[in-house]
């Protein structure tokens, strides 16, 4: 089943479009954002900028799958189908986001990039090329992870080797003949690293962020490990609302979490090799370690993303975080009201920005936003506690 892009008249494609609520990004953070939007009968629209809901799934390389059974991968009011123990593959995760938009009706329109929110006398200014959308209350349902990141002297690479971010790495046949090396050795690059090892000598360069205790596949792993770890550990002990959670949130930001699916011994038995971080580049070559060079022919970049909110003319940022990220109380912008954020990595718990997760948050701020009055005018800015906020 496919989305039907909605259409415009050229004359209604430059006329400025009334909302009271304008979600921008439509992956699983949007759409169940808009689930609960509609339960409360708002007049809202979904923009994104994809020709096809489910599309960030889609581009993911090929043998990708979630760390989650069915069970734990679905969204309020629709179960993931299938088996409730299967770990669902990337495209039938798109395709359940395709169908749960269809199955709720909700009105999302594709193809829109949305390059500019700012504030004007009826609210928000939403500006996605020629377009523009009016609200009062914007909710920006976007990931963290926007913008591949790779190191500056990727750059001094040589020519004849073949460099790609897991954003572009499809499956190994982009790979010419030759060794590879996988940078950086969390979860996406040991996944990564076992999916080129059967034709190519492969390297993987990082630290070990360690691993869980148990293999998620296995009878244990299914009905115990995961659920335990998802639903306890991950999404009511590590949160904002715990000291605990809020202590280890920084290090998860910037490091990431344990090994889940892929194994030390799995990475062994395939003849991955490991190797320490990739520090810069000798005559073309990387060098890992202090001082070794890898004589290699590829180099697939497993570095990371950071959020891009350079679009956004608002004063919401804290000027100390470089990528800047957003200040706000559970996706709630106390500096900017009728401003929300949901989907980004520990919004409010490890779970923020999983399917595990997105929900709650998603339900939390839209109970704010319906209960602000309909068509308020802006206030001013202003700092401090947000009354009746949940730290």
């Amino acid at each position: 089943m496919t989305i039907v892009r909605r259409q415009h008249s050229p004359r209604n494609e430059n006329m400025t479009q009334r909302h009271e609520t304008v979600v921008i990004g439509g992956g699983q953070a949007g759409l169940v954002t808009g689930y609960y939007l509609q339960q409360h009968d708002q007049d809202f629209v979904i923009l994104d900028a994809s020709d096809r809901i489910g599309e960030a799934w889609r581009a993911r390389w090929d043998s990708l799958r979630v760390f989650t059974p069915a069970r734990y991968s679905s969204l309020p009011g629709m179960d993931f189908p299938g088996s409730l123990h299967a770990f669902p593959a990337k495209d039938e995760v798109a395709d359940y986001l395709e169908t749960y938009a269809e199955r709720f009706d909700l009105p999302v329109e594709l193809g829109v990039r949305v390059d500019g929110l700012e504030r004007n006398d009826e609210g928000f200014l939403v500006s996605a090329g020629d377009r523009r959308f009016e609200a009062d209350n914007v909710v920006v349902a976007m990931a963290s992870y926007q913008v591949p990141k790779v190191p500056d002297f990727a750059a001094e690479l040589s020519d004849d080797i073949v460099q790609l971010h897991t954003s572009d790495y499809r499956n190994p046949e982009q790979l010419q003949d030759g060794d590879v090396l996988v940078v950086g050795a969390g979860n996406s690059g040991a996944e990564i690293a076992l999916d080129v090892a059967n034709g190519h000598e492969t390297w993987l360069s990082g630290r070990d962020v360690g691993h869980v205790p148990f293999h998620i596949d296995s009878w244990f792993g299914r009905h115990l490990g995961v659920p335990f770890v998802m639903r306890v550990l991950f999404h009511r002990i590590l949160t904002t609302g715990t000291p605990i959670g809020r202590r280890k949130r920084p290090e998860m930001l910037s490091q990431g979490i344990q090994l889940v699916r892929t194994k030390p011994a799995d990475l062994a038995a395939a003849g991955v090799e490991r190797t320490p971080r990739t520090t810069g580049v000798r005559d073309g070559r990387p060098v890992v370690g202090d001082d070794d060079v890898l004589d290699v022919e590829n180099v697939i970049w497993c570095t990371g993303f950071q959020p891009d909110f350079s679009w956004i003319d608002l004063p919401i940022f804290d000027g100390k975080e470089q990528p800047k990220e957003p200040v706000h109380m559970r996706g709630i912008v106390p500096d900017a009201p009728g401003l929300y954020f949901v989907g980004l990595s520990f919004l409010y718990a490890m779970t923020s920005g999983l399917f595990t997760g997105v929900g709650r948050d998603a339900e939390y701020v839209v109970d704010h936003l319906t209960s602000r009055p309909r068509q308020q005018q802006p206030r001013p800015s202003y700092t401090g506690s947000v009354d009746g906020l949940q730290q």
